[in-house]
């Protein structure tokens, strides 16, 4: 008793630990954007700012389309998001449901895929835009985030097809519903939480992406909010912390946001109520 005690205690300190991990960047960037400049350059640094002040915020914004910028990037995360998911649910499903050699090797390559580092497909990438006539636009920027969200999509979405019991669909189809009807009204309502799930991790890739972003936009009225980050830091490599804190914290809002207003529809039980007991 005492040790299994002792080792609930244990895993709970190693989960606050964690927990304490990931959210130091999150405090810490909040502490640094409401600083003012004689805080930041201070030797002494605290937690809570002596003296909070919105000036960064104000100066982010004077600085630097943040707007535009934020728009850019909403278009192009939401696009990609939507189409990601409308190709990977029907194609999840046939891989799902029949597990033939060729959608084994379909699985093996949307695996494989992930591996394949960014700079090595850039060139051919840019290369292929740039014929298409797809460089500095969004329209480009959201085919390629189609495409590199689509495996990663594909395997969750997989997962989740498999989930759900067959038993389901046969039932309907027992019951007189066709393909089409069993696939929308028994398989589609269940898969509810795996699709949302899978628009929401495609939006935060594409909402934080910067590699493609910067190689594929040349304007600054098509760039998207990560690149424009970068504009304040300043060619010797100094950055001004204060409105880059401030504006850095704005671009962390909407994937928060979202994923507060879903996370019970994702977390929420996928056949909860779905077979009677």
């Amino acid at each position: 008793m005492r040790t299994s005690t002792t080792g609930r205690m244990g895993q709970y300190a190693a989960l606050l630990a964690y927990l304490a991990f990931l959210a130091f960047p999150f405090l810490w960037l909040v502490s640094t954007a409401f600083k003012s400049p004689r805080e930041l350059g201070s030797l002494h640094p605290t937690w809570i700012p002596r003296d909070p002040t919105l000036d960064n915020f104000r100066q982010a914004f004077d600085e630097q389309p943040l707007l535009r910028a934020a728009g850019n990037s909403l278009l192009a995360a939401s696009a990609a998001a939507v189409i990601a998911v409308l190709i990977a649910t029907p194609l999840a499903y046939v891989m799902a449901r029949h597990r033939t050699r060729l959608a084994k090797a379909a699985t093996g390559w949307v695996v494989v895929s992930q591996a394949f580092p960014l700079v090595l497909v850039i060139i051919p990438l840019f290369l292929v835009l740039k014929n298409l006539r797809l460089i500095n636009s969004l329209a480009g920027l959201v085919l390629v985030y189609v495409v590199w969200a689509l495996p990663f999509a594909l395997w969750m979405l997989v997962g989740y097809v498999r989930a759900v019991p067959t038993e389901l669909e046969e039932a309907a189809a027992v019951d007189g519903a066709g393909r089409l009807r069993t696939l929308m009204s028994v398989t589609a309502p269940l898969l509810a939480p795996g699709i949302v799930a899978t628009a929401l991790f495609a939006f935060i890739t594409a909402w934080n992406e910067f590699f493609f972003a910067l190689v594929l936009l040349k304007t600054s009225d098509k760039q998207t909010l990560p690149v424009v980050l970068t504009h304040f830091i300043g060619a010797e490599g100094v950055a001004d912390l204060g409105p880059l804190a401030a504006a850095a914290f704005l671009a962390t809002l909407p994937s928060l946001i979202i994923f507060a207003i879903i996370q019970r529809r994702v977390t929420g039980g996928m056949l909860a109520g779905a077979v009677k007991s």
